[in-house]
């Protein structure tokens, strides 16, 4: 049987990166940018409840005017499709804005504590005050919602921020540069267009917080530059996401959920599914209903499908076709082609745990499937990994799925479904361990970009209470 076909190759692929710059003078225009949106800071020009409102109504405004355009420049890096882009990229950032809206109010009022006999006349407080000025790096796998996302955390916590959109996917990253100064505050928010290798010297500029979404690699790279100043920083990274999949499920089902979750922009998600556990038994109908999703998906040649995406690079491309090359026996896909950075979905069978497609991080079309005999089995299996950024199981057992809640660890975990967890506002999303730390979303967007001050209101009025109430302290203690 024949191990992959291999398309026709260009060895002149086309490829749209940021055209090549002057690292220092990049580095000049953010130290610029930086200044500017310190001033702003320091003017008050962010605190009031009704410029961030009006700030966060025109994102709003700027996604809606100009969606189309969006959905072109996605089409362009990743060859999206416009139904994809709107509902995985656009509408995410228009719900989330909508969202911060809704609740900013709320989000903003003091919050009140429990007092003790010593504080009793006295007004005890958390505020949350901004940070100052934020880095928010976004990755090319959604390059849209993975800067604007973050961004309204930023304006809604009253901060001023930079956007540093990834240069792999260049007609979304001049959009955004292009569109955002003609709706959102010139002094406060800015876009930079830099390369990989110029981030960590933009991070070492010493912002107030840097929030970066991607790979393990860069954001260990990010992390060190912003420990250099003690910077907090946000990391969502991408890491090997398990799928258990049990003997009691709906297996049609499953199999339509992971496969949209998997292959969807060609594999690059980092909250996807990442490798299937599935019991022997059910291995064989779980493949069968993988197959029959894919072809109702994307059709028997999904290199012609208008419903399926390009990965968003050559590098990525490379990474991924050596991986198919070097782990397991192709069930179904495995055709590339370089010139148009296309991996077709791919299903992966006879997969071992050291094949470097179970170890290396990657971001694309390949689904390994793993059997295992038990539920132990496949906690222990998940366990002796990395902790992930997500954990799915498709059950029907509630015990099951309990199980895996309780005795696995992973940023978040869904049941049932793949990657919708992570795009819902009212739920924390990040990391844990190796894939990443803090998180964000709704409210936990607005607290990551927050500084919880503790504030303790007292007069002088009351001296001889406080030594009263500190004297009948004394006597419980003692």
């Amino acid at each position: 049987m024949e191990r992959l076909k291999v398309y026709a190759r260009n060895t002149s692929p086309v490829k749209f990166f940021l055209k090549p710059r002057n690292g220092d003078i990049c580095l000049g225009e953010c130290a610029d940018m930086l200044k500017r949106a310190r001033t702003a800071f320091r003017a008050g020009r962010t605190t009031s409840e009704s410029f961030r409102l009006a700030q966060l109504d025109a994102l709003i405004r700027l996604v809606f005017n100009h969606e189309s355009e969006f959905a072109d420049a996605l089409g362009k890096d990743l060859h999206k499709p416009r139904f994809e882009s709107v509902v995985t990229e656009l509408v995410l950032v228009k719900n989330e804005a909508l969202y911060a809206v809704k609740n900013l109010h709320k989000w903003m009022e003091p919050e009140s504590v429990e007092k003790t006999l010593s504080t009793a006349l006295d007004e005890c407080m958390v505020v949350s005050e901004p940070l100052g000025t934020v880095l928010i790096l976004g990755s090319w796998s959604s390059p849209v919602q993975l800067c604007l996302v973050p961004l309204v955390g930023a304006i809604a916590a009253g901060n001023c921020a930079i956007i540093s959109p990834s240069e792999q996917c260049a007609h979304t990253a001049e959009l955004l540069q292009k569109l955002l100064p003609s709706y959102l505050d010139n002094e406060c928010y800015h876009v930079v267009l830099a390369a990989g290798n110029e981030v960590p010297d933009i991070v070492d500029l010493k912002f107030d917080h840097v929030f970066y979404s991607g790979t393990r690699e860069e954001g260990t790279k990010v992390c060190q530059a912003a420990a250099r100043h003690l910077t907090p920083v946000t990391l969502v990274l991408s890491g090997k996401n398990p799928c258990y999949v049990d003997r009691e499920c709906d297996i049609n089902v499953a199999a339509r959920r992971i496969a949209w979750a998997r292959f969807q922009n060609s594999g690059q998600n980092m909250a996807s599914p990442d490798y299937i556990l599935c019991h022997t038994e059910v291995k064989e109908p779980l493949l069968r209903a993988l197959r029959d999703a894919l072809v109702t998906f994307y059709g028997s040649d999904p290199r012609q499908s208008t419903s399926y995406g390009r990965l968003a690079s050559l590098e990525n491309f490379t990474r991924i076709r050596d991986l198919l090359w070097k782990s397991g026996n192709v069930l179904m896909g495995g055709q590339v082609n370089e010139a148009e950075k296309f991996v077709a979905p791919t299903l992966l069978g006879d997969v071992f745990q050291n094949d470097p497609v179970m170890l290396e991080e990657y971001s694309g079309p390949l689904l390994p499937v793993l059997t295992v005999q038990t539920v132990d089995e496949a906690i222990t299996f998940i366990n002796s990994r990395d902790k992930p950024l997500c954990t799915y199981v498709y059950s029907s057992n509630s015990k099951v799925i309990s199980r895996l809640m309780k005795e696995t660890t992973s940023g978040s975990f869904c049941s049932n479904d793949s990657v919708l967890q992570s795009l819902m506002p009212c739920l924390p999303f990040g990391g844990v361990g190796p894939s990443g730390m803090g998180s964000y979303h709704g409210r936990y967007s607005f607290d990551t970009f927050s500084h919880k001050k503790s504030c303790l209101l007292r007069a002088t009025q009351k001296e001889s209470l406080t030594y009263l109430s500190a004297e009948v302290l004394l006597l419980f203690v003692f």
